[in-house]
């Protein structure tokens, strides 16, 4: 066979085919024991001409230069795949319609324009998410807002997990939101909202990337993915604007691919997970044994907990010390050192908060009900300034009392309360202007009310509603900006159903603590307690359905009732009110 000639092809003769191409090889292309050429053997350098891509189109190299290589490496999807090309610059100047060749045609969209996808940037791109499902925008809806934090939560997990160094695979995660109706999302072809604004979402993650997860997300939630384009240009030029955007989908691979190499087939495994119906006991059978040895390790930690709370109770003469979030032990451990030694340092000026409940929150101030709020992330020099002045705080809540036993005279003596697990989180001050508003809307209004009527009867005032409304458990919930007639109407028409309510709750509220005791003593449970978010009409049935049971699992472990299942980072096992019994079936 003879050897090809080194020596470059030349053009085609004037009249000769238009099909004939010149054959150019390839520099390891050679004969059986003929040694390369040197510059076969060479590397691309950053000298090198390199393949530039424009529009989805292969240009030719503006100077070659005598160099045979161009060197091209395109970044798929958070660095996942690359792929390097090495090609003679003669080799696409003969051939000039593959220049023209469009690479969207070839290869998926992203591939071309996406990179490493960082955690911040998908941070930055799930921001319209983060905003209609943000549990502070659920303050009227407690259990709506304990599912978008618990969810909130999972899904952080899940991100961070994705992010670590040579992680394989992850369980599929499937998550529920409550999404607030905004301006970029809407109901077509999804739940309708509901009256209150907000409709729930339920999607299983599977995915393998930031960049996917985030997409997927956003697209459950039927938000917009267009800003996520800015977030993830490459220093490569932009895709034409004509160029409608598409997600890519993911590789699916054959069913012989994963029967050959013996991996599993992420589709079956989601469907699996999605037809097996989780109980209670093949739940606790899979999680009791981590529950206990991480409610092992957490021993000393609430043991010391229990120490610092009681000392600095003692010390300030506090009436109790709360938290707002279901922070961790060691979290709260180091929250109470902090102020342990503020008061080492300022115990005269924190002497100030005598009888007071101090509860660990988002932000410093005082509550509406009159409780010391510490905000995390605040330094010991805004504490200090908190306690300074909490004397003018104590006056400005004895105005507030005033104002709310004026309101309760004008309304015949329904008694206006604050209920933490109901309302926003509100300052002192905010709830103060809260009731100044609708005082003196009523006092320009004398609604005709028979003194001392409505005694017995409770409401609560709301700021986002414009409709006044009977609660299950029996308060009124008014808005501040309501119609007087209208109020005065509602309020003489469902008086005698309030009271029917607040006596059923009663009721339950005492069955509700007499089944907490049974259950407690019947599974040798260290502690059992439910999340505020969870109704004494759900409690109750939790607990009858589980005094039926034998669940050897739960001795000495912390019980809580919540809406879905997970063991906590401390140990505590929590389980929906409404959970499944027997085994699990697909």
């Amino acid at each position: 066979m003879r050897a090809p000639s080194s020596a470059p092809s030349r053009p085609p003769a004037p009249g000769s085919s238009a099909c004939s191409v010149p054959f150019v090889p390839h520099p390891l292309h050679r004969p059986l024991g003929q040694a390369p050429p040197p510059a076969a053997l060479s590397f691309p350098t950053p000298s090198d001409p390199v393949l530039h891509i424009s529009e989805g189109l292969l240009a030719r190299p503006k100077d070659l230069g005598g160099a045979r290589t161009v060197h091209s490496k395109l970044g798929a999807i958070n660095g996942r795949l690359e792929v390097d090309t090495h090609i003679y610059s003669e080799m696409f100047w003969r051939l000039r319609p593959v220049r023209r060749l469009c690479l969207e045609k070839v290869f998926p969209h992203w591939f071309l324009y996406s990179r490493a996808f960082s955690g911040a940037e998908a941070v930055n791109a799930l921001r319209p998410f983060y905003f209609a499902v943000h549990p502070d925008f659920f303050g009227q809806h407690p259990r709506e807002r304990e599912v978008n934090e618990n969810s909130l939560q999972r899904l952080s997990v899940y991100l961070e997990n994705l992010q670590k160094p040579g992680f394989k695979s992850l369980k599929p995660t499937q998550l529920t939101f409550y999404v607030r109706e905004t301006d970029q999302n809407s109901s077509d072809g999804q739940e309708p909202f509901s009256t209150f604004g907000f409709r729930a979402v339920k999607f299983t993650l599977h995915t393998r990337d930031l960049l996917s997860t985030v997409l997927y997300i956003l697209n459950s939630c039927s938000l917009s993915i267009e800003h996520i384009q800015s977030l993830n240009s490459s220093v490569h030029s932009q895709p034409p604007k004509e160029t409608k955007r598409t997600t890519d989908r993911p590789i699916k691979w054959d069913k012989s691919y994963y029967s050959f190499t013996g991996f599993k087939d992420p589709d079956e495994h989601l469907e699996q997970v999605l037809r097996m119906e989780t109980t209670l006991t093949s739940w606790l059978d899979t999680n009791g044994k981590s529950a206990i040895k991480k409610l092992e390790n957490s021993l000393p930690l609430r043991q010391e907990l229990d120490r610092l709370k009681d000392e600095l109770s003692h010390q300030l003469q506090l009436s109790d010390i709360r938290w707002q979030r279901s922070w961790g032990v060691a979290h709260r451990c180091s929250q109470l050192h902090s102020l342990g030694r503020l008061a080492q340092q300022n115990l005269e000026t924190l002497k100030n908060a005598k009888g007071c409940t101090i509860i660990f929150t988002d932000r410093s101030g005082m509550s509406a009900v009159g409780h010391v709020m510490l905000g995390t992330m605040d330094v010991h020099h805004h504490w200090t300034k908190l306690f300074e002045r909490l004397p003018s705080y104590f006056d400005l809540q004895r105005r507030l009392m005033l104002l709310e036993d004026q309101i309760s005279y004008l309304l015949g003596g329904i008694q206006v309360v604050y209920i933490e697990e109901l309302q926003p989180v509100l300052t002192l001050e905010e709830y103060y202007s809260l009731l100044d508003v609708f005082h003196k809307r009523l006092l320009k209004t004398r609604i005709p009310f028979h003194p001392r009527s409505l005694r017995g009867l409770q409401m609560i005032l709301n700021s986002d509603r414009y409709a006044p409304s009977l609660h299950e458990l029996g308060h009124f919930n008014i808005p501040t900006l309501c119609d007087p007639a209208k109020l005065q109407w509602f309020i003489l028409t469902k008086a005698q159903q309030a009271r029917e309510n607040m006596k059923r709750k009663d009721e339950l509220k005492v069955i509700e603590n007499e089944l907490i005791q049974a259950s407690t003593k019947k599974f040798s449970l260290e502690k059992f307690y439910k999340e505020p978010s969870v109704s004494s009409i759900q409690m109750v049935d939790c607990c009858k359905r589980l005094l039926e049971q034998s669940l050897p699992y739960l001795q000495g472990m912390h019980l809580c009732v919540s809406h879905f299942y997970s063991v906590m980072q401390d140990g505590d096992l929590c389980i929906p009110w409404n959970w499944k019994n027997g085994e699990a079936v697909k």
